[in-house]
Formats: structure tokens, sequence, C-alpha cells
């Protein structure tokens, strides 16, 4: 019996989008924004305080040149691009909540369960 070897590559577009999920921050960042619509960048940062302002400013820009964020006066926003990632998001949440323990999450005293 003959069997018959496949090679597997990568999508160059879901290679793309786990470039852009995948570096820290931006899905917490994107989640927020889903959350709360428009948010000024102090707002942002009291609700990811872990996340040093000057990351923030980088991840930010980084997903504006993607099209998943854009600024208008001193609000940031979600594109259409970025709103589109709502189902990823919330899949990962439903993951999360029927696998992650919160002792695997480190949480502190302090942090909420979610």
């Amino acid at each position: 019996m003959e069997t018959k070897e496949t090679t597997y590559t990568l999508c160059p577009k879901f290679e793309k989008a786990f470039s852009i999920l995948g570096k820290k921050w931006n899905g917490l960042i994107i989640d927020v924004l889903l959350q709360e619509k428009e948010q000024r960048f102090v707002d942002m940062a009291h609700k990811i305080p872990m996340l040093s302002d000057r990351v923030l400013t980088e991840r930010l820009k980084e997903l504006e040149k993607e099209g998943i964020v854009s600024k208008t006066d001193d609000l940031y926003q979600l594109t259409d691009k970025g709103v589109g990632l709502k189902e990823v998001l919330d899949s990962v949440r439903n993951w999360s909540q029927d696998w992650l323990t919160e002792k695997e999450c480190n949480f502190s005293s302090s942090a909420d369960s979610c």
C-alpha cells in the first residue's frame, strides 16, 4: 500500500495574522477596545497596568499601521478590521475559561477573577 506524503506549508495570511495577534499585549489592547469602544490612551493604560506607556504607544502605532486601530483626536478605536477579531478573541476567552486555572495564570491577591 502506497502512502502519499504531503508537505505542510504555512499560509502567508495565517502567518501574518499570528504575527499580529501573537505579539505580546496586542490581544489585550484589542480586547479593551472591543469591550470599551473608544478609549483615551490614559484609560487603556489604567486597564492594562502591567503594560508600560512606551510599549503601549509602540503597540498602538503598530496596530494603526496594520489597519486594526485608528486614532481620532485623543481617542483610539477599532476599525472594521479590528472589530472583525471579536469572534477570535471570544473563542480564546472561552478556551481560557475551559482550560486554564487561576493558579496557572498567577493571579495576584488583588487581581479579579474572570
